[in-house]
């Protein structure tokens, strides 16, 4: 833990814009440095400039194989792209533009030149694909849409991201993104100078180049999956902190479209992200699920000498797909707490027009408490491995009507059973809190509680420990068998899984668990580190002990 975690940042601790930018056109990559090709996590491809791992080269590389990619697909229709506030956004995303433009990709760009959150280009390329209509959403066939978000999410401000939405409008899957990645360090290692280019200024006037309205697409559209009336009636006070991310624009818009007490808490856009409190580590970091990264809103919230006053108060990320929902009586909540609220409340009769056996998706890293409230609800828990992209089909047909991970991303149905994104919504998630605030007249942190009385208090944890590249590619590729330990922090271990109970896909990783506790650990994508996440139902000095025994079990089955 840093010791200036949770204060505001000082001049130090701020980026060079322009060194960031310059760097971007300036530095080429090293193929041959594994550090800086092109790699696809479990959301694009992320990195920054300064370090030669997000310039101008990866940017035109990795657009030059989307199109191929999407052509090879038969995906002819058009393509919506969008970015998010980072400094490297918007330097990628006009590379973008000149690669697609000389392909004679069809491109639709933000009609305000401005941001775009991620839920909303997953809800146009819905939208476009059929979403709202009777037939449902198309994914073959003729005119099909896809797209682009240029985000690195909640990362620090030196850094870029580059994300790729097929037709079905949420995170490619790894075949796509393997393709993807594979043919772009290809063209990297050739030289993309040979890649068709048409100059911005053209680019942005050609006739292939398509002006569309995020922001009134997703707005108007936001009553067929919230309550808003409720919330309107209800009086609730919201206060919305973008966290200076793309969402900035859209909660003034939502707000005086519905007639809500809606509060934009800041409304200041700084690539250098001067405004915000360090996280735990000492960075800037857009992470809304953080108590230190959300320690101005917090403050908001829970001072008893705030000026300001609301009932509910919520934070977004960098490009809007993650959510933090802080309440007067409780502060920040942790993201298992609320994923839990929320299933609870929308499966309990919130969304009588959902399939009466529609499952609820859980990442098998988020908190037992998810199968807990299912079970007490009847509903069928699918346990998936890390990822959003595993929500897409079942959220797609109606078979899933909640998808969330412990990250504080979610996604859920349209009230009639229909899709509404594909991939997370922050902002959605963050409206749901008032719903349920107006609907129950208790906060999503009351209803918290009242599940703990039901089922049980929890604590939940993630830390990260060393790992070589060879141990990550170890752990990547445990089999059950290689785990000899019988017990966990003084219960019988009931299971062993290399693989997601929902839908037997490798989670490239361990999970083990017992009656009362459980642990899972996963090679981080990005660092020379493996990830352990632990809960126990049983006491805080318990999840300690299931945490240490965790490392040795690891350590035991990698050969350590």
């Amino acid at each position: 833990m840093d010791p200036r975690a949770g204060t505001l940042a000082q001049p130090q601790d701020l980026i060079d814009v322009d060194a960031v930018v310059g760097a971007y056109y300036d530095l080429s990559p090293d193929v041959d440095d594994p550090a800086q090709k092109v790699v696809f996590g479990t959301s694009g491809h992320r990195g920054s400039s300064l370090d030669h791992a997000f310039n101008e080269a990866h940017i035109i590389a990795i657009t030059a194989a989307i199109v191929e990619y999407r052509r090879a697909q038969g995906t002819d229709g058009p393509l919506f792209i969008g970015r998010d506030t980072h400094a490297l956004s918007l330097p990628a995303w006009q590379t973008a533009i000149e690669v697609l433009t000389a392909a004679g990709v069809q491109t639709y760009i933000d009609a305000r030149d401005s941001y775009t959150p991620t839920p909303a280009v997953s809800q146009s390329i819905l939208l476009h694909n059929g979403a709202a209509t009777e037939a449902g959403v198309r994914t073959t066939g003729p005119e099909l849409a896809d797209g682009i978000v240029v985000t690195p999410s909640h990362n620090p401000p030196r850094d870029g991201g580059f994300k790729y939405n097929p037709p079905h409008g949420g995170p490619a899957d790894s075949e796509a993104t393997g393709w993807i990645a594979d043919r772009a360090n290809e063209i990297l290692r050739s030289g993309v100078g040979h890649v068709e280019r048409v100059p911005l200024k053209r680019a942005l006037t050609a006739e292939t180049t398509h002006r569309h309205d995020f922001l009134t697409a997703y707005v108007d559209d936001l009553a067929s999956v919230l309550d808003l009336e409720a919330i309107r009636g209800a009086g609730v006070a919201i206060g919305a902190d973008p966290l200076g991310g793309a969402s900035v624009e859209y909660w003034g818009e939502i707000g005086e479209r519905y007639g809500l007490d809606l509060t934009v808490v800041n409304p200041q856009v700084d690539p250098r992200w001067a405004f915000m409190t360090l996280d735990w580590d000492g960075k800037i970091r857009m992470d809304c699920s953080s108590p230190y990264a959300m320690a101005s809103l917090v403050q908001k919230m829970t001072d008893p000498d705030a000026t300001s006053t609301f009932d509910i108060a919520t934070g977004n990320d960098a490009d809007s797909d993650r959510h933090g929902i802080v309440t007067p009586d409780a502060g920040l909540m942790n993201p298992n707490h609320y994923l839990a609220v929320a299933i609870d409340y929308l499966y309990g009769g919130a969304r009588p027009g959902w399939r009466p056996d529609a499952a609820i998706g859980k990442t098998l890293v988020s908190s037992s408490l998810i199968d807990r409230v299912g079970a007490g609800i009847g509903r069928r828990v699918e346990e998936v491995p890390v990822g959003f992209k595993w929500f897409v089909p079942g959220l797609l047909d109606g078979s899933v009507g909640f998808g969330g991970e412990e990250s504080a991303g979610a996604s859920f149905l349209r009230t009639n059973g229909g899709v509404w994104t594909t991939d997370k919504d922050g902002l959605l998630l963050a409206l749901l809190a008032s719903e349920i605030l107006a609907t129950t007249g208790m906060t999503p942190s009351q209803h918290h509680a009242r599940l703990v009385e039901q089922y049980g208090e929890s604590w939940y944890a993630r830390v990260d420990a060393p790992a070589s590249l060879e141990e990550k590619s170890a752990l990547a590729r445990l089999s059950p068998d290689q785990v000899t330990s019988t017990t966990l922090a003084g219960e019988e271990i009931t299971a062993k899984l290399t693989t997601a109970p929902g839908n037997g896909a490798a989670i490239g990783g361990l999970k083990v668990t017992t009656e009362n506790a459980w642990f899972a650990a996963r090679p981080s994508g990005t660092e020379n580190v493996y990830k352990i996440y632990a809960e126990s139902f049983v006491s805080a000095e318990h999840l300690t002990q299931v945490q240490d025994e965790a490392k040795q079990v690891v350590s035991d089955a990698l050969g350590g």
